[in-house]
Order: C-alpha cells, then sequence, then structure tokens
C-alpha cells in the first residue's frame, strides 16, 4: 500500500495533475472516501495518526475521537497486540492476512483482516506501520457457523452406532467413522486410500460372492441403493458381524458425484436372537434334532419331488420300546438325557442327505434321500441294531433300548404328508404289535395293517362314546340250580354295548382295539360308575340282595389306582358292596397274582364278592384257587358247550365243579344254549346256569 503523501490528500502539483493516466489526488481522495476498507497509520508509539472515513462505521468512533488514540486500546484482547507486533517484526515489516479482534465502541465485537507495513522519514528510520483493516465479522461469522456445524457433524459421526465410511468416485476410502474403525477392525489412517471392498465386504450368508459392492452401484448408478437382506461381515479378527447397509452418493453444488458415503448398521444381535428363534421354532429343545413341524415341512419337499421326478425316497418311523421304563424307574430327567445321548449316536450314523427328527415323546422319524425301499431296510436294520446295541447307564442302573419301524415309500402314489406319516406310523405300531423290535414295511394289501387300521376306527369311536356318555349298560340273568325251597341270591350280569348310529355295537367288535389302545381301564371307569349309580336305584331291600356282576380288565386290576377308585366309588355311590361280584379272567389274575391277592382281600373285606371268569380256559394249577378269594368259579363257556359232544370236556366241568364245591365256592356254567345242557349241568350239580336258554342279554331294566 502507498504512503500518504505528506502534504496531505489535497496537495497535488500541477505536474502531477496533468500527467497522462495519473490518479489526480481529487480521484484518490473521492476513492478513499467510498472504500469499505480502513486506511490508516500509526506512529512509532502505536497511536493513530490517520485513518480513512471507513474507519467511523468500523469502530463507531468518529475520526477526530480516533486520531491520536493507542491502538491497543481498539482491541478485543490487548495482550494480542504483542502477538502482532511479533509477527510484523518477524515479517521483515511486512504482514498481511492478519486477523485480529477489535471492539466496537458499542460493545460488540469486530473482526478485521489486517495488511500492514512498516512506512520510513527522509532519513529512512522506521516512522510507524500503515495498512489496511478490512471488515471480516459477517465472513467469522459464517465460518464459525460453519465450524459449529463441522464439529456438530464429526460429534454425530462419532458418536452415532452406525458405521459411517465416505469414498471418491473410484471407491478409495477418504472417511471412517470411528463405528466403521471398531467392527471393520480398520484405522482410518490405515484405510485411507484403499478400494472399499478390501476394508469391508460383507456377503450374504451362505455364499461367499459379494457380487456387486453397493458403493459401487450406487456411483454407477447415482441413486441410494439399499441392500434389502442382512449380509455377513468377516473382520480383519475374524470375527462375524451380521449388517444392513445403504450406500448413497455424493454431489458438489452443480450436481456432479464426487463420491459416496456407505451407512451401515450392526445388527448382530438382532440376527443373533432371530436365529436362535428360528432354530428354536424348528428344533427339538432336548436332543437339538429338527421338530415335527420342520419334518413336516421337509417331507412335504420330498413329497413333491416323488410327484414331479423320478426321485424315490423312504420314510422310517420308529418308536422306542423301553423309553417308559427308564422315565418310570429314574424320572424324566433321566429320560431326556437317554433322548439326548441316543438322538446324538443316531445322527452320528446317519448319511448327511439323510434327515431325522423327533416327533414327539420316544417317536423319531428318518427321511432317507433318493433311497429304494430295500436299502431304506437296510439302513433301517443298521439303526435298528445301533440302539439295540446302545446301553444307557443311569447313577447305579443300566438299561438296554430296543425300537420298532415301519417303513413306507414316498413315491407319485404316496398320497400326502399326512397320508405317508398315518401310514409309516401305522406300520410302526404293527412291528410292536408282533413283539417289538423289528421293522414292518406298508403295503396297500398287508392284512396286519388293516387290522390295525380298523382298531384306530374303533379307537376314536370309543373316544367319541367316552366324550359324549353314548355307552350302555345291558344285564343277562342267570339261573340258579338249586334245588327248590333253597334260598338263593338273584344273579344278574352286568355286559357293555355300544351305540352307534341307531344301532348296538357288541363289546368283542371294539374291547380288543381298546385294549390295544390303552382305553379299556376308562371303559371299566365308566362301567363301574354307571353301573353302581343303576344298582343303588334297583337296590332289592327285601329278602336277599340281588348280586350284580360287572367284568374287569387285566390292565385295570393292575393299575394300583383303580382299587382306589372302586372304593370311592362305593363311598360316593352309597351301593350295597354286598350286591356287587367283580368278575376278573383266570389268565389276569394268575398273571399278576399278588397284586390281585392285595385287590381282592381289600374289597372282599368291605363285602364285594368276586367271580373267576372263563375258568378252565387256561388249565392254570387248582393250586392259584387257594389264594384267591374268589366266590363264584365261572366255567369256561367253550368246555361247557362241548360237554354233550365230549366226555372229556364234560369231565373237565365235572373235575372243576367238584372242586370248587370243596372249596366251598359257587359254581356257573357259561354258554348254556339249549334245554339239553341245562339238563346236563344241573345233573352235575353246578348252582348257576348262564345262556341264551336261560335269558337273553337286554338293556338294563329299572
Amino acid at each position: 500500500m502507498s504512503s500518504i503523501p505528506e502534504n496531505g490528500p489535497n496537495s497535488v502539483s500541477d505536474q502531477e495533475r496533468n500527467t497522462p493516466g495519473s490518479l489526480s489526488p481529487r480521484d484518490a481522495e473521492l476513492i478513499i472516501n467510498t472504500i469499505e476498507d480502513t486506511l490508516y497509520r500509526v506512529d512509532t508509539t502505536g497511536r493513530l495518526i490517520y485513518a480513512s472515513p471507513a474507519a467511523e462505521s468500523l469502530t463507531g468512533y468518529s475520526l477526530k475521537e480516533l486520531m491520536g488514540t493507542l491502538v491497543v486500546d481498539l482491541y478485543a484482547h490487548p495482550d494480542q497486540r504483542q502477538d502482532f507486533l511479533q509477527k510484523l517484526k518477524d515479517s521483515h515489516g511486512q504482514l498481511n492476512n492478519y486477523e485480529v479482534e477489535l471492539r466496537h465502541k458499542q460493545g460488540h465485537s469486530v473482526w478485521v483482516l489486517i495488511h500492514v507495513r512498516h512506512f520510513y522519514d527522509e532519513s529512512g528510520a522506521i516512522a510507524g506501520i500503515e495498512g489496511m483493516i478490512r471488515n471480516i465479522t459477517e465472513r467469522k461469522r459464517v465460518e464459525d457457523a460453519l465450524h459449529k456445524e463441522r464439529e456438530k457433524a464429526l460429534i454425530t459421526l462419532k458418536s452415532i452406532g452406525d458405521g459411517v465410511i465416505t469414498t471418491d468416485t473410484r471407491g478409495r476410502i477418504e472417511y471412517m467413522n470411528p463405528t466403521a474403525e471398531q467392527i471393520t477392525q480398520w484405522k482410518l489412517k490405515s484405510a485411507r486410500g484403499k478400494e472399499i471392498k478390501e476394508v469391508f465386504n460383507p456377503v450374504t450368508e451362505g455364499d461367499a460372492d459379494s457380487s456387486c459392492h453397493p458403493v459401487t452401484k450406487c456411483i454407477e448408478k447415482g441413486e441410494t441403493i439399499s441392500v434389502p437382506f442382512v449380509r455377513l461381515l468377516t473382520t480383519r479378527d475374524k470375527r462375524e458381524f451380521a449388517i444392513q447397509e445403504t450406500a448413497s452418493p455424493l454431489h458438489d453444488r452443480n450436481g456432479n458425484i464426487i463420491g459416496a458415503v456407505l451407512v451401515f448398521h450392526d445388527v448382530t444381535a438382532l440376527w443373533t436372537m432371530s436365529k436362535r428363534l428360528s432354530y428354536q421354532a424348528t428344533h427339538d429343545a432336548h436332543t437339538g434334532l429338527i421338530n415335527r413341524r420342520e419334518f413336516e415341512k421337509r417331507l412335504e419337499n420330498f413329497s413333491h419331488q416323488a410327484k414331479n421326478g423320478p426321485f424315490t425316497h423312504v420314510l422310517c418311523y420308529l418308536d422306542l420300546d423301553q423309553f417308559k421304563i427308564v422315565n418310570d424307574t429314574c424320572g424324566h430327567m433321566a429320560g431326556d438325557e437317554l433322548l439326548k445321548r441316543l438322538a446324538s449316536t443316531l445322527h452320528s450314523i446317519l448319511r448327511s442327505s439323510d434327515t431325522i427328527a423327533r416327533l414327539g415323546g420316544d417317536e423319531f422319524g428318518i427321511l432317507i434321500e433318493n433311497c429304494s425301499i430295500e436299502r431304506g431296510i437296510e439302513i433301517a436294520q443298521h439303526v435298528r441294531q445301533t440302539i439295540k446295541g446302545f446301553r444307557f447307564k443311569w447313577e447305579d442302573k443300566l438299561f438296554d433300548i430296543g425300537a420298532s419301524f415301519g417303513l413306507v415309500t414316498i413315491n407319485a402314489e404316496s398320497g400326502s404328508v399326512a397320508e405317508v406319516l398315518s401310514k409309516a406310523d401305522a406300520a410302526c405300531f404293527v412291528a410292536k404289535d408282533l413283539g417289538r423290535n423289528r421293522i414292518h414295511v406298508y403295503t396297500p394289501d398287508d392284512k396286519e395293517l388293516s387290522r390295525q387300521s380298523m382298531d384306530m376306527h374303533w379307537s376314536h369311536q370309543i373316544q367319541h362314546a367316552l366324550n359324549e356318555d353314548s355307552f350302555i349298560l345291558y344285564q343277562q340273568d342267570l339261573a340258579s340250580l338249586a334245588k327248590p325251597g333253597a334260598e338263593v341270591h338273584r344273579y344278574k350280569e352286568i355286559l357293555l354295548r355300544l351305540r352307534r348310529e341307531g344301532e348296538i355295537v357288541p363289546p368283542m367288535a371294539f374291547l380288543p382295539a381298546a385294549e390295544r389302545y390303552n382305553q379299556i381301564e376308562n371303559i371299566d371307569r365308566w362301567v363301574i360308575r354307571k353301573a353302581f349309580s343303576l344298582i343303588q336305584q334297583s337296590s332289592n331291600t327285601r329278602g336277599r340282595p340281588d348280586i350284580y356282576a360287572i367284568n374287569l380288565s387285566g390292565l385295570s386290576l393292575a393299575n394300583n389306582n383303580f382299587m382306589s377308585f372302586i372304593v370311592s366309588e362305593i363311598d360316593h355311590s352309597g351301593v350295597s358292596p354286598e350286591c356287587i361280584c367283580l368278575e376278573i379272567t383266570e389268565t389276569a389274575a394268575i398273571s399278576n397274582l399278588n397284586h390281585a391277592q392285595r385287590f381282592m382281600n381289600i374289597l372282599k373285606g368291605m363285602g364285594c364278592r368276586f367271580a373267576l371268569d372263563d375258568f378252565g380256559n387256561g388249565m392254570a394249577s387248582f393250586n392259584y384257587l387257594k389264594q384267591l378269594p374268589v366266590d363264584f368259579l365261572k366255567i369256561d363257556g367253550g368246555i361247557v358247550r362241548n360237554m354233550l359232544q365230549d366226555p372229556v370236556s364234560r369231565a373237565m366241568v365235572e373235575s372243576i365243579n367238584r372242586i370248587g364245591h370243596i372249596m366251598g365256592l359257587k359254581t356257573i356254567a357259561e354258554y348254556v344254549e339249549n334245554k339239553e345242557l341245562l339238563q346236563s349241568v344241573r345233573e352235575l350239580g353246578i348252582d348257576y346256569a348262564q345262556g341264551y336258554e336261560i335269558a337273553m342279554p337286554g338293556p338294563w331294566q329299572q
């Protein structure tokens, strides 16, 4: 900047005024008076000796007030004056672009930019400093605002939980926030300038190919790219993160793409929880095998393959044979541990392409892929032998486990998933019924399966009858064969029928199914409860009480809780125990003699009677009779029916009757169906006769 003329701005020589192309003093003065920047001079004492008119608006002081003022008094921070003078000295008397904060007369601060230099007197000595001051308050305000916004942005980027990476147009990293550094295990200093794929390159789960990177795609297309699914990022230290990511292009003020910003969110916790929930929804908690629902989905896929292509698969349905013993002996904790160990063993011996599942309880399913039924049988045999050789030890007990297998081919004619499972289950049931620890293959014309299917049908009918109370009781009178005048009890046997769609179904049609499917005890309970109620209503209060015989199954007799049930029903119904005669078969009594003795002794002590049914059918030793507190011997109807044609049968009936009388028992002949048989059993001295010749069974009559 030129020095101000010593003669003042109005002193101009004629030569200067007339020099072509030169600026006249008047023009110079006009310019100085109109420019917004302030021109000034300060002497060596630091006092203001000259200022252009712009100084008034800059400081708020008039020029008159400013003249002679110490410049340091105009500083907002006077200590900065020494810094200014030092920098001027260091720059050899000329300092440009020095920023300092002045104090306006009204008290607010004014930021200025100073360009300054020394000026000299005639002797060449420093006379002071002169320069130009520019008001940059607005610029500083904008810069400060921008700085604050930048600081906010940086703080935001540093504090947010999302990773942020910016790149140039070639996908080379320019910036990473701390979250991105933490997740990728790359520091910004090391990552800057590297291609983003080298630092951040997640892949779709189960697929090593990351395809096109979203940053590359967003730069190419000029639009935001959001990856619609979770991808897995493996970091430098081999950790795995589940990532959701979005890449957006960055533009300059003219709309040109200058790079991209990638924002990614760590969803590892949510993804892990989702995977865990998904696993729990498809797997059995105890064994780790897939559960029934997932197994049925895979079976659906196998069935679809078989229907639409030349594929044949095999479904193997297996049921453990001795699992209940472990649960009953050692508790459910032991049972769960057995299932866990066995599941691990079975999983290890199957092919990786095969599927094993726990279908419920002690039942398992195996899907054998691309397999003929012959090969399926071989695999099932291997599994069966493995289970047979499996030893389970719990505390001081050692258990052997067996399994029954049902196999069915999955082909174009297999039907629905439910039908395939039903066939395999039915075949497994037949394997159990034929002796357990064996394999049975389903075939459409299998007689065993047909019988089992019929039993299942009756099982559903029985359950419906129990739920709807559609069983009914019949009764059949017995005839006393005692001599006229003797006091005898009237004896009636209570019989069971099933009412179904207007017809009456006899017991032999449904009782085998009831025993096979463990429904017989529920039927016995229904009969006891119903019969006791009807007996109480029909009680004979005159003379000797009538006797009502009620049949009990061997399964009910073996149940420890059933005796308590009868005692409770006697108390609840108010029926006289003397009216009750419980009929049990010879086979059921002898198969669990000790339990039968206890059962009979307790109820007999209450007044109940007992009849040993079908005696002679098993031809058990008469010694058992000494141990059983029975009142009646019912001679098996098959022997009685043949008495007239077979001398041996007659001799057997005669022998049973004689020994029964010696032991103080009453005898009953079954199946007395004509007058000849009635006369024959009367001649042998049998006490009661039962059969169509005596009375036909009929509905209970009050």
